[in-house]
């Protein structure tokens, strides 16, 4: 249901902001602000509409947590704590092969790879790494993954943010399915919330999706997908995603300081495979490059995405933008529900 779209005012260094002017400002491509079956705002720029699919970068990564979750509430994964190698032996031998999936979704295994993410820079292992999976040069599946096999540090000890470890993620779910991930995703998540169109997932050549990134979707099926986990994965009375496991995903543990925010980010914390914001209430984000993001009040199950273009890679001018635009969202619709 729509709604007459509320004024949402908020000042940004010294200037009065509107959501005209944060669209004008910003490389938008798709804006939805909703709660419940309310939407509240939702707008579209650069002939983008409605019917286009908007990849989501490394948003995908929090949707591969999720049913990795979801995998192991169905028996089909015996525990967080296992690791990679007991479901893929091809891994076995390998310090990634040696890293429990806790680690690895709170991308703190030690394992190097530099995943520099300074705007316009991509570091040789990212190139190697984008080559050998969504590109489809090189092999894909584990053999994406092998090359990469110095141990710095212990694992659980430092949070660094690397795209291989959900791939491991994936690689270990797929086995654990035994079948392609996409389909999991359709008939455990994206039926239930009676998504309105069909998801797409980029493949490697050995047929593994690139479950670090490269989801594409409609605007509105993002925005279920993050009222979802707004109700902590119930939808409409039907428990999707374990309540206990999303919870766990996008809470910040006083026992791991490694993923705090502040510690992990400047700004934010890590849960598994999701942002989460410094806040006294439980709020989170799914992050893909180039201006991706859906954020999550937990509280008042508020929700807003955007996707963008930025050309710029992580902009940090648009990011910070775009989180003072959730700041007042909060503040002027985040009222207790």
């Amino acid at each position: 249901m729509r709604v007459a779209e509320p004024r949402i005012t908020w000042t940004l260094r010294g200037a009065d902001l509107t959501l005209d002017d944060y669209l004008s400002r910003n490389p938008t491509t798709g804006l939805l602000i909703a709660r419940g079956d309310t939407i509240f705002v939702e707008r579209y720029q650069y002939d983008r509409t409605d019917r286009h699919r908007f990849a989501s970068w490394s948003m995908a990564k929090t949707v591969t947590a999720m049913l990795i979750g979801i995998a192991i509430d169905e028996g089909r994964i015996r525990s967080v704590d296992d690791l990679a190698a007991a479901y893929v032996p091809a891994l076995a031998g390998t310090e990634y092969g040696r890293t429990s999936l806790r680690h690895l979704l709170q991308m703190s295994s030690g394992v190097r790879f530099n995943e520099d993410a300074s705007p316009g820079f991509a570091t040789d292992d990212v190139i190697q790494f984008v080559l050998d999976t969504y590109m489809q040069v090189g092999p894909g599946g584990v053999g994406a993954v092998t090359s990469f096999n110095d141990r710095e540090r212990p694992a659980g000890t430092k949070f660094s943010y690397s795209s291989v470890e959900t791939l491991v993620l994936g690689l270990v779910l797929a086995r654990a399915i035994g079948r392609p991930i996409a389909e999991y995703l359709q008939e455990k998540i994206w039926q239930p919330i009676g998504a309105e169109a069909d998801a797409t997932w980029l493949v490697d050549n050995s047929g593994q999706e690139a479950t670090h990134c490269c989801l594409n979707a409609v605007l509105r099926d993002y925005a279920r997908l993050g009222l979802l986990l707004a109700h902590d994965g119930n939808w409409r009375g039907r428990q999707i995603i374990p309540a206990a496991w999303v919870l766990e995903a996008t809470t910040v543990h006083m026992d791991q300081p490694h993923v705090w925010p502040g510690t992990a980010m400047p700004n934010e914390g890590y849960g598994y495979q999701t942002w989460i914001l410094p806040s006294e209430r439980r709020m989170f984000m799914l992050w893909g490059a180039h201006g991706q993001r859906i954020y999550v009040d937990s509280r008042s199950k508020l929700v807003m995405v955007n996707t963008a273009m930025s050309k710029r890679g992580l902009d940090l001018l648009s990011l910070q933008e775009m989180g003072a635009l959730w700041t007042a969202l909060v503040r002027q619709l985040g009222g207790d529900q």
